[in-house]
């Protein structure tokens, strides 16, 4: 698939999910950007914004299985991976899959299962296969995780390490619809029967797998490399940061602003990718020192003066130069 056909496929999508979603159009856009970077995304906001529905919606719009898992304090490594169970007919152990082999998985509330349980989606999320009892199982192609977390109640919580975090490629959230959206939502639920609305199919497995390929072909110029990485380690320096992002982070950070040029309709990157995408790709990979959190100073924010200190390469012409 072409740049070009990538782009209007996404387009496609994002149509699609917008007859379900109320939401902001650079949220729906940052969830499309982790689908497209092969990685997976965190929603973290209060419950009843919609996170549930976008994830369910965006599975369909893409023609993919989803499946979803409510992270509970009791919840066994095994209910997500699935288990060996014997059978007495053939006096064998057959594997039961669990709910991760699907294409989309929806962890919702992830932060309330026990750190091991949240462990156990760490190989699926990095290298798409699960291992039980030595045996290793492919997960379905594409595969991608969508985890929620709610952050106002962290009463029987167990906050995800920062390895865990550094697996998403975004992380975003959809906040409150304005007023206009809000009269939206309530119209379009007058017009329906059902209580949950549901979008069409806009894709097929085969089509997302060649959409997700489609950020190979943008073409990254020497300088552009060079910017991306003076960014990553302008974190690192950064007086509030105690550790900055890693060099996997660099890396999903090139992958996401290859995507967000596909999403802008070009084949090429430019500074611009990169502005837009840093936040949500970096800001929760920053570790705070204690001081910064004392001061109430936010990941968002040193991301924001990382990119008012780093020179940006000079673009000619609508194209990098």
């Amino acid at each position: 698939m072409d740049p070009d056909d990538a782009t209007a496929a996404c387009e496609s999508v994002r149509a699609e999910v917008s007859t379900a979603v109320i939401a902001d159009e650079r949220f729906l856009e940052r969830v499309l950007l982790g689908v497209l970077a092969r990685g997976h995304v965190l929603l973290e906001d209060v419950p009843g914004t919609g996170k549930t529905l976008t994830a369910r919606s965006v599975a369909r719009a893409l023609g993919l299985s989803f499946s979803r898992v409510q992270f509970t304090p009791d919840l066994l490594p095994a209910d997500v991976t699935g288990t060996n169970v014997f059978d007495e007919r053939e006096r064998t152990f057959e594997f039961s899959e669990g709910p991760v082999f699907a294409n989309v998985v929806l962890a919702d509330e992830i932060n309330r299962a026990p750190p091991k349980t949240q462990a156990a989606l760490l190989e699926a999320m990095e290298e798409q296969q699960v291992t039980v009892d030595g045996e290793t199982h492919e997960l379905p192609d594409p595969f991608f995780v969508i985890a929620t977390q709610n952050p106002v109640e962290s009463e029987g919580t167990f906050p995800l390490p920062e390895a865990q975090v550094d697996r998403f490629v975004v992380q975003t959230g959809i906040g409150y619809p304005d007023e206009a959206g809000e009269v939206e939502l309530l119209r379009r639920r007058v017009d329906r029967n059902a209580r949950s609305p549901s979008v069409g199919t806009v894709l097929d497995q085969d089509a997302v797998r060649e959409l997700r390929r489609a950020p190979e072909s943008v073409r990254v110029d020497d300088d552009l490399l060079g910017y991306v990485a003076r960014v990553a380690r302008a974190t690192r320096e950064h007086r509030h940061v105690e550790v900055g992002v890693s060099p996997r982070g660099t890396q999903r950070l090139l992958e996401a602003v290859r995507a967000q040029a596909i999403l802008e309709g070009r084949s090429f990157v430019t500074p611009d990718d990169l502005k837009r995408v840093a936040d949500p790709v970096l800001a929760h990979r920053v570790v705070l020192t204690p001081d910064a959190r004392v001061d109430d100073v936010a990941s968002a924010d040193v991301v924001t003066d990382v990119l008012d200190r780093v020179d940006v390469p000079t673009v000619e012409g609508g194209e990098p130069a």
